[in-house]
């Protein structure tokens, strides 16, 4: 390790070694036949529409459209993962920009030349329709996406009602893109003093900076300047979220659901009783996070905590830089625990190309991981020798191997993940390589930084995101019962919330009851219980992992290999972990526990 070197010029990507490019010419070697899969997509798509009408024919008629079916969607998949992944290397080339263009476009296009499938399998009778499934030994692989589409039946209406609702649905989207306008152009929150002194402007990016940093005027001025802009908007922003919520409840109904919340959670066949039970023990443990608030009061030696406190770093260390091969090391130390298997699969990704690993002029910022079910998974990363790039690699490598494991398993129509599983993957790395970290440290001070890492994680995925699950539970009742969610109503249940759950010993300042404003996740109504769900699963399973051994290892692996050949709580029992009931959050609030004493020790 050496001291962390902020001045490196920015490489043209052509000045970047061969050994730090992903391979992508595994995909295509040339162009040229980039194009011809292009076109074949193209073809086969218009091929497809020979079926319209003809699926209840007979069962091998309905296999061949479901294989064609396939077969179109991964040429596409194909063709736009390596548009999309030569764009992100340099996004100033106009030649990728415009092959991203032709793949958006040829999605499009093969989404409407497909799109009688669905309503068309529908009318046929369901009694038929299984019957067609047992006399085929072909279409029993489709038989879990047929239940599927079965278990939808009865919230699809009419096809001059469905029709109706397609024609209106730009509109009912209308308030995301008037919160994002508001949000992304035309609010401005001026400029702060930063540490410095030097004016610079507060934008959404720079705000979390400034509430990390160890001045506090500089955390303070930048949490009024926020919240002044969205009070400012209050109404706007009050009147644009009844509305979406309005929409969520009134489409439920007309699509014969009980409740909102049933509508969202349908789609992965989750029952309402799992995001109730997330909310009904974090409240049981929310005393962890006041006990955390006085911790924070006491490290930070402050006479009273603020909200605007909760970010500050209650330990600073140098920053030094860690090489790439170094953090690689570091991680495959930190994910042994997930057995020979995993890391040399792993090891061999690492050496074949799997990953993008330096910045360079015009490549796409962050990281993610991405691939078609016919390639390589592939990662691309920004590397910058901080500790966070060692643990995104690790997260990116659990995105990565869970795709390997499930490709190599799996048949295509099963090959991708839900989200309520996908983050699991990726977090249980993140939890290992800390454990790992936190096991081999002798420095006091090092180790305090990183249980402090730790635990704002962990407070910040699932206190947090909980928090805000139950906010939108409170706002689609209260719409459903037939409130209307003005400003006041808003930044009431807001401000009682954050009372709640952060207690008593903080100061609630003024400005907090606006955040509500501010979570562009309200308009994609229950979404964000899947964070604090999937954290707490992958806290659960690290547990077991490294408790249980190889038992509980070999579980897991076939979770990674089971993608999505079944509903996400049945895969996830199938790696020993149970979301359909209370123990797993449970038991991460224990290891939550377990944390926090750490730190109170170590403080």
């Amino acid at each position: 390790m050496g001291e962390l070197d902020m001045s490196k010029s920015i490489k043209t990507r052509d000045q970047i070694e061969s050994k730090y490019k992903w391979n992508i010419e595994a995909m295509y070697p040339d162009e040229k036949e980039w194009e011809e899969d292009y076109k074949k997509a193209e073809e086969l798509g218009d091929e497809f529409l020979s079926f319209a009408g003809r699926l209840s024919e007979s069962p091998d008629v309905m296999l061949e459209a479901f294989r064609l079916k396939d077969q179109i969607w991964q040429t596409v998949e194909k063709v736009y993962v390596y548009a999309r992944m030569k764009s992100d290397e340099d996004t100033r080339v106009a030649k990728y920009q415009s092959m991203v263009n032709r793949s958006q476009a040829l999605v499009a296009s093969t989404a409407a030349k497909l799109s009688f499938f669905t309503p068309e399998l529908l009318e046929i009778p369901e009694e038929k329709l299984l019957d067609y499934v047992s006399m085929s030994e072909g279409l029993k692989l489709y038989e879990h996406v047929i239940n599927q589409i079965l278990r939808m039946k009865a919230h699809v209406l009419s096809k001059a009602e469905e029709k109706i609702i397609a024609k209106y649905s730009e509109l009912t989207s209308a308030t995301n893109d008037i919160f994002n306008m508001i949000n992304n152009a035309d609010i401005k929150f001026g400029s702060i003093e930063d540490e410095d002194g030097e004016l610079v402007e507060l934008t959404h990016g720079r705000y979390i900076r400034f509430m990390e940093s160890p001045v506090r005027r500089v955390r303070k001025d930048a949490f009024e300047r926020l919240y002044a802009a969205y009070e400012a908007q209050k109404n706007t922003l009050a009147t644009t979220y009844n509305y979406n919520t309005k929409t969520d409840v009134v489409t439920s109904r007309i699509r014969n659901y009980s409740s909102s919340l049933e509508a969202a959670l349908h789609a992965d066949n989750i029952k309402t009783e799992v995001y109730d039970n997330l909310i009904d023990v974090v409240n049981r443990n929310l005393p962890l996070i006041h006990r955390y608030v006085d911790l924070r009061k006491e490290a930070l030696k402050l006479d009273e905590v603020h909200m605007y406190d909760l970010y500050a770093p209650l330990v600073e260390v140098p920053m030094e830089e860690i090489k790439y091969e170094e953090a690689l090391v570091m991680v495959e130390e930190g994910l042994t625990p997930l057995g020979e298997d995993y890391i040399h699969n792993m090891k061999r990704g690492f050496e074949s190309g799997w990953i993008d690993v330096f910045e360079n002029e015009g490549k796409r910022s962050g990281a993610y991981s991405f691939g078609s079910y016919d390639s390589m998974p592939y990662i691309l990363l920004n590397y910058n020798g901080r500790l966070k790039d060692v643990f995104t690699i690790a997260h990116e490598i659990g995105h990565a191997m869970h795709s390997f494991y499930t490709r190599k398993t799996q048949p295509f129509i099963y090959g991708g993940h839900s989200i309520f599983t996908a983050e699991v993957a990726s977090t249980v790395n993140e939890n290992l390589l800390m454990r790992d970290l936190l096991e081999k440290e002798d420095d006091a001070k090092v180790k305090k930084y990183l249980l402090n890492i730790y635990i704002e994680d962990f407070r910040a995925t699932v206190f947090r995101q909980t928090m805000f699950a139950e906010f939108e539970k409170i706002t689609h009742e209260a719409v459903e019962a037939g409130e209307v969610l003005t400003t006041e109503w808003l930044c009431d249940n807001y401000l009682e919330l954050n009372k709640k759950y952060f207690g008593k010993n903080m100061v609630y300042d003024p400005q907090i009851r606006m955040e509500w404003a501010r979570i562009p996740h309200f308009y994609n109504a229950f979404y964000v219980y899947k964070y604090a769900t999937g954290y707490s699963a992958a806290i659960a399973l690290s547990e077991k992992i490294l408790t249980e051994g190889e038992r509980a290892r070999n579980s897991y692996i076939e979770f990674l290999k089971s993608g999505e050949s079944d509903d996400p709580i049945p895969l996830l029992k199938l790696a020993g972990v149970d979301m359909s009931k209370p123990e797993p959050i449970e038991k991460a609030m224990v290891v939550f526990e377990q944390l926090l004493d750490e730190l109170e020790r170590l403080l």
